[in-house]
């Protein structure tokens, strides 16, 4: 598909900028008009039985200024190198950046990401004192405020973040307190968990015109042996699984696909580069619940995948007119009754291809 088919309008004063408690939520049935409920309706139409899988991974502080200059640190290559993420244009290979306290970051190679290395070695205590989460740009500029506030310490990290290892949150499960997943499990929901970091595609645009020559960045993902036999003996019960999140979705979808190592007795782990668009067959997920999505984004090319474009697009379009609150910090939509192809996870899964 091309990307521009992913394309639609919305006032920009849609954007959130700080969650809102409860959200709003979008209920999107298979067939019908999309409906508003409230969110402790949501949480009672999940069923007994059913299991709803969150993302337990936690977000890193790895946004550090140098001046005005915003340097993305992800990944430690060796020592004193590392791979970033930063508006290198106007910089030559061997400028230097003079970082918080005292160090100093040499630029080695350019392009995505670049390659820098710093005058001495830093570990998880220096972001700590001089880092910023990586808050998604929409909401700097919606704020006018490059810097985060005090509260996305707690904001842009979900109630159960104890993995640490990426760089965006797995936004869907901001709507869901402690005490909410209380209340499901006293009505009877099993609740599991997944671990997948989210890695520098969430940052980068799509840049190929069809979709398909999109390459996407390959993301760690663990799904627990407890976590799929869970899966497993809810679907041959009949009962659905809800994925909370794209991120928890993909998570399952490369379980179930064979694109991780391992197996239902021992787990799954690896790396995914899963692009799900219109057309995927879903192999683990029944119900997405997620949030509202950027234009010609993957994220939206999966919950297209999950209903259709044309559904989806019209339930933007219903959500925008409602003033709906848009993206990370916004509300919620939960698609209902997607294209899982088989009752049995368990049957799907093909032996690991690899990470």
């Amino acid at each position: 598909m091309k990307i521009t088919d992913l394309d639609f309008s919305y006032p920009e004063e849609l954007i959130a900028t700080e969650p809102q408690r409860p959200s709003r939520v979008m209920w999107v049935s298979p067939l019908g008009e999309p409906e508003e409920i409230s969110f402790s309706e949501l949480v009672r139409r999940i069923p007994q039985g059913d299991v709803l899988v969150v993302n337990n991974t936690r977000v890193l502080k790895r946004r550090v200024f140098s001046g005005d200059i915003e340097i993305l640190f992800l990944k430690q290559v060796d020592g004193t190198d590392w791979e970033v993420l930063f508006p290198s244009k106007k910089f030559k290979v061997g400028s230097v950046l003079e970082l918080p306290l005292g160090v100093a970051m040499t630029l080695l190679e350019k392009g995505r990401p670049q390659k820098v290395r710093l005058s001495q070695k830093v570990a998880e205590d220096y972001f700590q004192k001089v880092a910023e989460l990586p808050l998604p740009p929409y909401i700097q500029k919606a704020r006018l405020q490059r810097h985060t506030v005090e509260a996305d310490e707690s904001w842009y990290q979900t109630a159960w973040a104890k993995e640490p290892g990426s760089f965006a949150a797995p936004t869907a499960s901001l709507h869901f307190t402690v005490q909410d997943m209380q209340q499901l499990r006293a009505q009877g929901v099993q609740i599991c968990e997944v671990t997948l970091h989210v890695g520098l595609g969430t940052f980068l645009p799509v840049t190929a015109e069809d979709l398909d020559a999109h390459d996407m960045h390959e993301e760690y993902v663990e799904v627990s042996a407890q976590t799929w036999q869970t899966l497993q003996q809810a679907q041959q019960a009949g009962r659905k699984v809800w994925a909370l999140g794209t991120t928890t979705a993909r998570s399952l979808e490369s379980a179930a696909q064979g694109l991780l190592r391992g197996s239902a007795q021992d787990g799954f782990q690896g790396f995914t580069k899963l692009l799900i668009q219109p057309g995927y067959e879903f192999k683990a997920v029944d119900q997405l619940l997620t949030n509202f999505h950027q234009p010609q984004s993957t994220l939206l090319a999966l919950v297209s995948g999950f209903s259709s474009l044309e559904r989806v697009k019209a339930c933007y379009r219903w959500a925008i007119e409602r003033k709906f609150r848009l993206f990370s910090y916004g509300d919620l939509s939960v698609w209902v009754g997607g294209r899982r192809q088989s009752t049995d996870v368990g049957s799907t899964v093909a032996p690991g291809r690899g990470s």
